[in-house]
């Protein structure tokens, strides 16, 4: 207890005190290893080096963090929706935890603000602040422990900041749209990918492109297959939507 309470006087009065204050708000208790976070807000572009030489960003705390996220989740969707079977609920987990959607969360938190990156590519940019956010679970989880990760999950993010009703009506799967489209229209979609890498730690990238009856209609890139599939189909629906807007 002293401990503790020594540790956060120090905190008050170091340059940190405003981040300090923000966690402190954020998670609705008072953070005791600061440096925690400030390692799940460091992207692998900036990271740093430890006393030992050792390179540090949040890449384990955001595995960490995923995996926590997505078990607080499940759980509360299994309760919200005692009615609703496995299909329902996997559907809802995933738009929960699509990484657009994250980032939408970390910047009506204001975690964006205090995230450290010196990336340009724009690939990786869509990913820092949905990665920031799981990082961030991660380490509140490893300095206050399950419970008290519990409840900002559920309280600050899903009672707060999201609207299930919304979320609930609302299709994110683009690939699967598209392809509903294409049996509606008998029209022939296939996807072509293409995988390099990007970056010093070689990190894999795909670009994918969509045709429809051999022409190109949309392309998408990500870090993943399924990313680069989700964002051309998501062009692609854009493009069938506008032409068929001049159609009419």
């Amino acid at each position: 207890m002293i401990r503790n309470i020594a540790q956060q006087i120090k905190l008050f009065s170091s340059p940190r005190k405003e981040f300090y204050l923000f966690l402190r708000s954020l998670f609705n208790c008072s953070p005791v290893n600061i440096k925690l976070y400030e390692k799940a807000l460091t992207h692998r572009s900036a990271s740093k080096t430890d006393s030992q030489g050792n390179w540090v960003n949040n890449e384990r705390l955001e595995y960490l963090g995923d995996a926590i996220l997505g078990a607080v989740i499940a759980e509360f969707l299994y309760n919200r929706f005692p009615n609703m079977d496995e299909g329902f609920l996997t559907q809802m987990r995933s738009k929960l935890v699509n990484r657009s959607f994250l980032t939408e969360l970390t910047f009506q938190i204001g975690l964006n603000y205090y995230i450290e990156s010196n990336t340009n590519n724009t690939d990786e940019n869509s990913h820092i602040y949905g990665d920031a956010l799981e990082a961030i679970i991660g380490a509140l989880y490893l300095d206050k422990g399950y419970q008290v990760t519990r409840n900002f999950i559920i309280r600050k993010l899903l009672l707060q900041q999201v609207d299930l009703d919304v979320i609930q009506k609302t299709n994110t799967n683009y690939k699967s749209q598209l392809i509903e489209w294409s049996q509606k229209n008998k029209k022939e979609v296939d996807f072509s990918t293409v995988e390099n890498t990007v970056g010093e730690n070689k990190q894999p990238h795909f670009v994918s492109t969509v045709t429809i009856d051999n022409r190109v209609i949309g392309k998408g890139e990500g870090g993943s297959k399924k990313e680069a599939h989700q964002k051309a189909s998501k062009v692609a629906l854009g493009k069938l939507n506008e032409l068929e807007g001049q159609e009419n």
